[in-house]
């Protein structure tokens, strides 16, 4: 009861009809994420996309300015001189045939997953349990990739990996309620500029339906879409 008092008293700080540009949205939501843990902040947009329709499929990954606010455990499947280069980028687990049987045997303790090329036919063999999981290498998020390094150091720098679901809403963390406002504005900012940068060219009308960021104990705040992009250009 008092998690949904929180809430209420919280949501009653926000008009629901109104919105705001990213200052006074992160605003709002800094002023509303009072839970007694340091809440991750994400922000959901609707895009004007079909994601039944290969061609207005929106996935892709962005390198967050501040980072995430966590470090991610990442396992990294690859042999030989690239075992070693991802080992001293700071991978947590590094394996290959070993590591896939240490994966279907259940252990899931990790975040993400990078393969070299070469690798893949032992990793698509775990498609059903990393799938589901949204933990699938692909080579267009850079998971898939001989520079493990970069691809690590990325990962460790707060890149932020995101697709369109159903309806066309692409979800992303953007940072910590603790950050400062400066910070997610600038998290925000660069989320939503890699979203434009991906707009297929198929997609035929406002590009940018709904903006709606929130903490995991909060209310959401909506962005104003037209003030949006026009920012972002």
């Amino acid at each position: 009861m008092k998690a949904g008092k929180r809430y209420a008293e919280a949501a009653e700080k926000i008009d629901r009809l109104k919105t705001v540009d990213f200052e006074t949205a992160v605003s709002l939501l800094k002023e509303t994420a009072n839970a007694k843990f340091d809440e991750t902040v994400e922000c959901a947009v609707r895009l004007g996309v079909d994601p039944r329709r290969s061609d207005q499929m929106v996935r892709g990954a962005t390198v967050l300015p501040h980072g995430l606010g966590k470090t991610e455990r990442i396992v990294v499947f690859a042999k030989g001189e690239k075992d070693k280069e991802a080992r001293d980028a700071g991978a947590d687990h590094v394996g290959a045939e070993d590591l896939a049987e240490k994966i279907q045997g259940g252990w899931l303790d990790f975040d993400r997953v990078v393969a070299t090329p070469d690798l893949m036919g032992i990793v698509g063999k775990l498609g059903k349990i990393l799938g589901p999981r949204g933990l699938m290498p692909n080579p267009k998020l850079g998971t898939v990739t001989f520079e493990l390094a970069k691809a690590v150091e990325e990962i460790k720098a707060g890149k932020a990996e995101f697709r369109t679901e159903k309806n066309g809403i692409v979800h992303s963390s953007i940072g910590k309620a603790s950050f400062s406002q400066e910070q997610l504005v600038e998290n925000l900012t660069a989320f939503l500029e890699t979203l434009v940068k991906l707009k297929p060219a198929a997609s035929k009308g406002r590009y940018f339906k709904s903006i709606v960021i929130s903490s995991t104990m909060g209310p959401g705040v909506k962005i104003d879409t037209i003030w949006a992009l026009n920012a972002l250009r």
